[in-house]
């Protein structure tokens, strides 16, 4: 199924009504196509990670309006909002927010609960997930003995549990090296060769000149100040 997903004048304020108030994005217009890897680069309090909550439904912009397939979606109730995350959209959040006290592979299931999906199918799919990024002698670890990689790829696998079309990750490698980075970013190239869309964060230059990706935006001051192509990237 085609998903587009279209931002037409969104801007989005934090302490609203307040002496301090300011505009986090201010005034973005974005259309993006189905299956492209796009980077969100700037520095940071560039608006780079508003602007992944207003694209994935965790939070509704102040003004302006966020389009999936030409329908209206920044407006909807919150239990349709609910609905339409966990079933289109995957988040990679960048400090992981795993479950501490957890094992692996109850991490990776929590987002495919309110689904109702058989736990016999749902453990199957979370171990293959574990297993495709190399994850599978870890299943039963808690989450808290993970090494900064292996913490990363569980966050993936969890993003991956309801076989989203669109994936979100924010800061992907902020947390990894070099060689941890690469490793992440064929994962990622993989995600894309299955059609599915990927919205990423960073300013790290190993994202941003990566083979996979077709488009980087940048943001500066909650503004999209360029927006580049991966053949004018590559020119």
């Amino acid at each position: 199924m085609t998903l587009k997903i279209q931002l037409t004048g969104v801007r989005k304020a934090f302490n609203e009504d307040q002496p301090n108030r300011f505009w986090a994005v201010n005034g973005v217009d974005l259309h993006l196509p189905e299956g492209q890897v796009t980077v969100l680069a700037g520095p940071s309090g560039s608006g780079k990670t508003t602007l992944l909550t207003l694209i994935g439904c965790l939070a509704r912009p102040t003004e302006g309006r966020v389009l999936l397939n030409d329908r209206v979606i920044s407006s909807l109730p919150e239990p349709f909002l609910a609905a339409l995350r966990r079933q289109t959209f995957g988040f990679v959040f960048q400090r992981f927010n795993l479950i501490r006290g957890l094992p692996v592979l109850d991490n990776v299931m929590v987002p495919a609960y309110p689904l109702g999906v058989p736990r016999r199918a749902l453990r199957k799919r979370a171990l293959h997930l574990l297993e495709t990024l190399g994850l599978g002698p870890r299943a039963n670890a808690r989450v808290e003995s993970l090494s900064g990689g292996e913490a990363q790829r569980t966050a993936l696998a969890r993003a991956l549990i309801n076989d989203p079309q669109i994936l979100i990750a924010d800061e992907p490698t902020a947390n990894l090296d070099s060689e941890l980075s690469r490793t992440l970013l064929e994962i990622l190239a993989r995600l894309r060769t299955e059609g599915r869309s990927l919205i990423l964060s960073s300013h790290d230059p190993l994202v941003r000149e990566a083979e996979m990706v077709d488009r980087i935006i940048e943001l500066r001051d909650g503004r999209v100040v360029s927006d580049r192509v991966r053949s004018a990237v590559s020119a």
